[in-house]
């Protein structure tokens, strides 16, 4: 491969680029699904290629090819050349990338057991137990059980002298039941909503799931939500369990800290953000007691590497400390802008795809509180748990939430579990309203595998870390 590279690379130098990279990625991917009893779906896909970025009279120009052969690199890195140069026709300003980045290196994801080791038949009566499980559950429609487990192996090198090689290993899993009643349909998942959790981790994050021992659980919470009340209107506290939780900082906090949102590149799919840059540093994000973490470092978040798709080391960086909001996710590019250095968040969906900041895992710190403890300290209010729905407007500011299942809290004990809540806020608002959070007991990275953004679309995985944490005077249910 490192022929490969330094063809495309020397290509595009002596047709004229002042910066140019290469990544070659090849990906596996097995899907297996069960539903009511039997296999629904079996997939094991692979797909392999290449893509040249160039910088050519400050404009950028990429392209792409599935061959991995020299005549392909050439091709494919001179038409990246003709793309750039025909962008800087048209160019507002020049790009600059800051200093040069240089890092030579390898990464493989950490694992016990390689899950392309496992056999399809163990694969399969695993989730054949959970749905069995399930299905004794008397008056259930529907049980269904995923796998999916992901094995990228990457190259990138850069005419600065950057050469890296990773390989990112991913698992998952989840269930659903569902019930359906008279005009009704409810659901309820385990151990995330969105068909399943998922963590860059060998076939040992699946068995620490448990799946069969929680499936008889959730099947009977899915029939009890058909004739439980509906959640009431009004403005109460609010307790968000930990996966409702990591939605909320994906869609309030993650989002609105990609520094290419703020400068204007993502405004025609997705918004732009309300943080812009004279707020860094100044602008008050939350409570004193929200602290928020990128984090590309930790152990098994779905946002986890070592070296993002422009070869920066994975980091650690600050993005809210005691309330005040204090960084970005950024590129080479956006970083410059603001005169600092990459914090190494570019990522692609791909080879056919040119990188995109992207979140790592965004992570809401931990506080000190048991869980049991902060219920037992809420004398009114809601807990709220899993995502159902969710809605946020393109700054990123005005929301409005949905969860799977709830439970009425009276005088610091857990009642009566509601239906079809929701719960509305705006976003420096509600993070103000944070009090409490729970400790790291209770603290879990939780994986995000469907993160759209860009043109052609992509899609990223990307997690965070969240405890169930406290917010006063948020308004539930139907306004009136």
């Amino acid at each position: 491969m490192k022929d490969l590279t330094d063809r495309a690379l020397n290509m595009a130098q002596l047709l004229g680029a002042s910066y140019a990279d290469i990544r070659i990625v090849r990906r596996h991917t097995q899907v297996v699904t069960v539903r009511d009893g039997r296999v629904e779906a079996l997939s094991l896909d692979e797909d392999q290629g290449f893509g040249v970025r160039v910088i050519v009279d400050g404009a950028w120009g990429f392209a792409a090819g599935s061959l991995i052969e020299l005549a392909e690199v050439d091709r494919v890195a001179t038409q990246a050349m003709k793309i750039a140069r025909a962008s800087s026709m048209v160019k507002v300003g020049g790009v600059s990338i800051g200093p040069p980045e240089v890092h030579v290196g390898t990464y493989r994801t950490p694992v016990e057991i390689d899950p392309f080791g496992v056999s399809l038949e163990d694969k399969i009566s695993l989730l054949l137990a959970a749905d069995e499980a399930m299905r004794k559950v008397k008056g259930l429609a529907v049980a269904e059980g995923s796998l999916e487990f992901i094995r990228e192996h990457k190259i990138f090198a850069s005419t600065e002298g950057s050469y890296i090689e990773q390989e990112i290993i991913e698992s998952g899993a989840g269930l659903e039941a569902t019930a359906v009643g008279e005009g009704e349909v409810q659901k309820r998942s385990y151990p995330n909503s969105f068909g399943r959790h998922q963590g860059t981790a060998g076939y040992e994050f699946v068995q620490a799931l448990d799946l069969a021992e929680n499936a008889p659980r959730i099947a009977e919470e899915a029939i009890a939500l058909l004739t439980a009340p509906v959640c009431p209107s009004g403005v109460t506290t609010v307790i968000l369990g930990a996966t409702q939780l990591a939605l909320q900082v994906h869609e309030s906090c993650g989002h609105p800290i990609e520094l290419d949102r703020v400068f204007g590149t993502e405004a025609s799919y997705a918004g732009t953000s309300f943080l812009t840059v004279e707020k860094l540093g100044t602008f008050r994000y939350g409570s004193p007691i929200v602290n928020i973490t990128a984090d590309a470092t930790i152990l098994g978040g779905l946002g986890t590497f070592g070296y993002d798709d422009e070869g920066i080391p994975a980091q650690r960086t600050p993005i809210v400390r005691e309330g005040m909001f204090v960084g970005y996710l950024t590129s080479r590019e956006t970083a410059a802008r603001l005169g600092q250095r990459s914090n190494g968040t570019m990522r692609a969906d791909g080879w056919n795809r040119i990188p995109l900041i992207r979140m790592t895992n965004i992570n809401l710190e931990p506080g000190n509180w048991d869980f049991e403890d902060l219920v037992a300290d809420t004398d009114d209010g809601i807990y709220m748990e899993l995502n159902k729905s969710w809605s946020i407007d393109d700054k990123r500011l005005n929301f409005q939430f949905g969860t799977e299942i709830a439970y009425e809290i009276k005088r610091g004990k857990l009642g009566c579990m509601f239906k079809n809540t929701t719960y509305t806020g705006i976003t420096p608002q509600f993070w103000a309203g944070c009090d409490a959070i729970c400790n790291e007991k209770h603290w879990n990275v939780w994986g995000t595998p469907n993160c759209g953004k860009g043109q052609p679309s992509q899609v990223s995985h990307v997690g965070h870390g969240t405890a169930p944490a406290r917010f006063r005077n948020v308004q539930v249910g139907v306004m009136r």
